[in-house]
């Protein structure tokens, strides 16, 4: 698994849609959460460029979180940071090339509750989650399936994609969001946004789509 790869293809793709998701901030928060993105991940990608190609995918996801943490701004910070590093914990001992289909699944799950240990929310409270939970199960129910890893994997970035749309009508119920009541329902929330724009990174950025 190349997460420099994934890392930077995630940051290019952030950096392209800074601005909508920025728009979408400011529909229901402050309007900055492209612009943080952006920073954190443009930061990201330096730190793992400054380690060299040696890392291993749990010390580069965990060098990941931990710069998320201090780069970004708000709560998407803690909530990325504790994403990467949870995925870190999953993928321990694990080389490039033992993180097969089935792993990354873990890795994911993992991922997903650190995301929901840091941020107390449940699935429909318009939030990255309603694009992580629906990521998350497809993933595993792909993997079941025994499919490819390619397919897999975007299938998983699929179902983000359709998670965070749905997000449209929700009344928020966590964050900056919740403060509008009513008026957060119509808007697509940023953090799940751009939480399927990493996983199709992923998916775009694989490196064994034989698996």
């Amino acid at each position: 698994m190349d997460v420099p790869a994934w890392m930077r293809a995630g940051a290019e793709a952030l950096m392209q849609e800074r601005d909508r998701l920025n728009r979408l901030d400011a529909d229901i928060g402050d309007g900055d959460h492209g612009a943080n993105m952006a920073r954190g991940f443009a930061a990201a990608v330096e730190r793992l460029n400054g380690a060299g190609d040696a890392l291993a995918p749990a010390d580069a996801m965990r060098s990941v979180g931990i710069t998320l943490l201090s780069k970004v701004g708000g709560a998407a910070g803690p909530l990325y940071g504790s994403f990467f590093i949870g995925a870190a914990g999953a993928l321990r001992d694990r080389s490039a090339d033992a993180v097969d289909a089935a792993a990354w699944a873990d890795a994911l799950d993992a991922a997903v509750a650190g995301v929901q240990r840091r941020g107390k929310a449940q699935a429909g409270d318009k939030t990255m989650l309603d694009a992580l939970f629906p990521a998350r199960d497809a993933l595993r129910a792909a993997v079941g399936d025994s499919v490819t890893l390619a397919d897999a994997l975007a299938a998983s970035a699929e179902a983000a994609d359709a998670g965070a749309e749905a997000t449209v009508p929700l009344l928020a119920r966590k964050g900056r969001a919740s403060y509008l009541g009513e008026r957060s329902i119509g808007h697509q929330d940023p953090g799940a946004t751009s939480s399927a724009l990493l996983l199709h990174a992923l998916a775009q950025t694989w490196k064994r789509p034989s698996q």
